[in-house]
């Protein structure tokens, strides 16, 4: 067995795509059961900088992952453990930043379906993502 099979987490479904799945679903589901629950300007000025701090945070969770040589894609091994900028507060800045932009595209949209799936969205990450990369 290679080292590259012996590291690998084994996830399945690249963690973006299990966001922007259930995102998508709960888009749907408030277009077809249509409902705001936020008036306009709240929705934004909620939704607007949850989208732009996730995205500030991946770009530098990438800029920590690159400097330190190791993989960003989850289904590649590790080679480095990364203790510096947003991995000084979380292991999992990635899915910290997925989870901020999810909600504010959710807020922005004022689709309260797509918030009240983010629970589904966080338990299939943990349990079919964080959990294999944790073992």
């Amino acid at each position: 067995m290679n080292n590259e099979s012996q590291d690998n987490p084994g996830v399945i479904v690249p963690p973006p795509l299990i966001y922007a799945g259930t995102l998508v679903v709960g888009l749907l589901l408030n277009r077809t059961f249509p409902g705001k629950f936020l008036p306009r300007p709240i929705a934004l000025v909620l939704g607007i900088p949850s989208i732009i701090t996730g995205i500030l945070l991946t770009r530098s969770a990438f800029q920590e992952m690159r400097r330190a040589h190791t993989n960003v894609n989850p289904r590649q091994p590790a080679t480095a453990l990364v203790t510096e900028g947003p991995f000084r507060y979380t292991r999992n800045p990635l899915y910290s930043s997925l989870t901020l932009i999810y909600t504010g595209i959710a807020l922005v949209a004022n689709a309260r379906w797509a918030l009240l799936l983010l629970p589904v969205t966080l338990l299939i990450i943990n349990r079919a993502v964080i959990d294999r990369e944790e073992r």
